[in-house]
């Protein structure tokens, strides 16, 4: 795909509404062409954006107009400053729903994150931006970042999170934080399954669930529709066993139980893991409306799934895009700059060709353009 075609297939089928009124020097498409190419090339701010710009300035005038040049890194602050989150938002989610597809059984995980030094002031941690992504697990792609109005509020981004995707037939995960009945209530009513991590909130279902479930691992289960899978890994003199119980006994919870609509199946998780001679075990409850067609070895597989968050989503842009280090702060720059990066990771993600990881391929992007078309044109 040649560059020409490869601008064609990035323009939005709804194209983002001009917004200024004064000194349109550069026009909005190029802006945010050039942000997303210098991104996954490795910028990780607007001034580096403006050096990928100058570096590339021929190659990127053979499919951009630029009448004015390069924009400098202050007009791209000021823009993407000013660019409102909601639409590009609308055409990020546009432009996901032809790549991946919810429906299937696939799992959608659903996890917040900060972006830790987005605040304005150094003494108002409190206006750091607050994100709360839809991560695919099977092929490590996120559909839907929102914004949320501050750290602890990640329940409101769950719920629009929950009203804007399309979920029929998905598989929903989440932390214990998602552990609510109106969450429970917009996943069936998405026509989607739910798997939920219990902890203390709240405790009754929590005391209730653990305590059940401890008696059946004691006693082996006896009399009680279950199912069970472990597994072992180790490298580098760490040992990890994962079990898994998975049992259908719903109706012990009794009363307790009644109120959480779907639920089919009691589901714990043991993490065992030996380092250089010292052992530590870790354990999660969930409940979750998965019947009993879902086995033991495949809700570990979701479990693992929504594990994934940490490493495959949150993990890539602390380390490979550096996000808890950038310091965007004017208007809604960090929360714009955050979602080309997550586009970014979506296009790397999704080339399968080249057998390194992300940075790597970042890398590659700023070395080779014809590699960096093959990952945007694919």
């Amino acid at each position: 795909m040649d560059a020409q075609a490869t601008a064609e297939r990035l323009r939005p089928r709804r194209p983002i509404p001009e917004f200024r009124r004064h000194h349109r020097l550069h026009k909005l498409a190029d802006l945010i062409t050039l942000a997303l190419f210098a991104v996954i090339c490795g910028a990780e701010g607007w001034v580096e954006v403006e050096a990928y710009g100058k570096k590339k300035a021929g190659w990127l005038k053979t499919f951009l107009d630029l009448p004015h040049g390069i924009p400098s890194h202050d007009t791209l602050g000021d823009v993407f400053g000013r660019l409102n989150p909601e639409v590009f938002e609308r055409c990020f989610q546009e432009w996901m729903a032809s790549m991946v597809q919810l429906s299937g059984g696939k799992l959608v995980a659903l996890d917040g994150k900060s972006l830790r030094r987005s605040f304005e002031q150094g003494w108002d941690q409190y206006g750091m931006a607050h994100r709360v992504s839809a991560f695919v697990a099977e092929n490590n792609m996120v559909v839907a970042p929102v914004k949320t109005v501050g750290k602890g509020q990640e329940l409101d981004g769950i719920q629009r999170l929950l009203k804007l995707l399309d979920i029929q037939g998905a598989g929903v995960s989440l932390d214990a934080l998602g552990c609510k009945k109106s969450i429970v209530e917009l996943i069936l009513e998405g026509q989607a399954d739910y798997l939920l991590q219990v902890k203390e909130n709240p405790p009754t279902l929590h005391e209730k669930l653990k305590n059940l479930m401890d008696q059946a691992i004691l006693e082996k289960f006896a009399g009680i529709e279950h199912d069970s899978y472990k597994q072992t890994d180790g490298d580098h003199g760490r040992i990890e066993t994962r079990q898994v119980w998975v049992a259908w006994n719903i109706k012990d919870l009794g009363p307790i139980g009644q109120p959480w609509p779907g639920l089919k199946s009691l589901v714990v998780v043991q993490s065992t893991r030996e380092v250089g001679g010292q052992q530590s075990v870790e354990r999660h409850d969930s409940i979750s409306s998965l019947g009993r067609r879902i086995k033991a070895q495949r809700m570990a597989g979701y479990i693992r799934g929504h594990w994934s968050v940490e490493n495959n989503l949150h993990g890539q842009l602390d380390i490979s895009f550096n996000e808890d280090q950038r310091r965007i702060r004017k208007g809604h720059g960090a929360e714009n700059f955050s979602r080309l990066c997550r586009i970014a990771l979506n296009l790397l993600t999704n080339e399968k060709m080249s057998k390194i990881g992300i940075a790597g391929k970042r890398a590659c992007c700023g070395w080779d353009d014809p590699y960096l078309l093959k990952v945007i044109g694919q």
